[in-house]
């Protein structure tokens, strides 16, 4: 088993002058895997560096901070103008001219990484994981244990402090409306007591996608990362294995 070289931090620019800071793990294999994370994640958020580690035992990996959080500038707009930062970080993945280019997208990460995955073809296989299908549906129960327990148990004070959300609702692609054009095979991940993104979301996604595909319920499963988190055996196997898999 390869074993990555030492963490690149490195700023990108998008489209529209934002810096995109992102984790280049170079292990020298041939394909890689970008790691989107979800609402207040970052690259070096505890949960996004040890999902990284783990793609980074089989692929080289990019993982990196939406505009609006951690190392990069800007303001978050909640899926609305992060399609730009996606682009500018799969442009730089391809000047290394990687065999093939994968996408993990939790959460509105995972929303942000289909609607580029439809609009592009490059991408060889994508993990969606809590993916929103409406971010006007989201349920997003904060007050439910299962949300602010999990949140207590993650909280980083640097990363909280990092959250820029911009403060005007702008237009947003709906997952739901675009998913019959999806031709990349996709692995859709939820949790059925997600108190965050309630997994109807992510399972109705999956019943209209026309690409290959394969839907994951874990019945005791939080939201995102937590999944990864909790069943960290069962999440690294599933995801490896579709990845590593021949398209039906």
């Amino acid at each position: 088993m390869k074993v990555c070289d030492k963490t690149k931090e490195l700023n990108l620019i998008a489209k529209d002058n934002i810096k995109i800071a992102i984790n280049y793990y170079k292990g020298g294999f041939d394909e890689i895997v970008i790691v989107a994370p979800g609402w207040c994640m970052t690259k070096d958020s505890n949960a996004f560096l040890q999902i990284s580690e783990m793609f980074a035992t089989n692929y080289d990996v990019v993982t990196f901070d939406f505009r609006g959080h951690g190392k990069s500038s800007g303001w978050y707009t909640f899926s609305a103008k992060e399609i730009l930062d996606l682009e500018c970080v799969v442009d730089f993945v391809k000047e290394k001219n990687y065999k093939k280019i994968h996408l993990a997208g939790f959460s509105l990460g995972a929303a942000v990484a289909v609607i580029y995955a439809v609009q592009n073809e490059c991408i060889s296989k994508l993990i969606a994981v809590s993916v929103p299908a409406d971010f006007d549906k989201i349920e997003n129960k904060m007050w439910k244990k299962e949300a602010w327990g999990e949140t207590f148990k993650k909280f980083e004070l640097d990363r909280f402090c990092s959250i820029r959300p911009y403060p005007i609702p702008l237009k947003k692609i709906k997952p739901i409306n675009i998913i019959k054009d999806l031709k990349t095979p996709t692995l859709f991940i939820a949790g059925a007591k997600d108190p965050t993104v309630c997994s109807w979301h992510t399972e109705s996604l999956c019943d209209k996608a026309t690409c290959p595909k394969l839907y994951k319920l874990y019945e005791n499963g939080c939201h995102a990362e937590d999944l990864y988190l909790h069943y960290k055996e069962d999440f690294t196997k599933l995801c490896l294995e579709w990845l590593a898999g021949s398209e039906n």
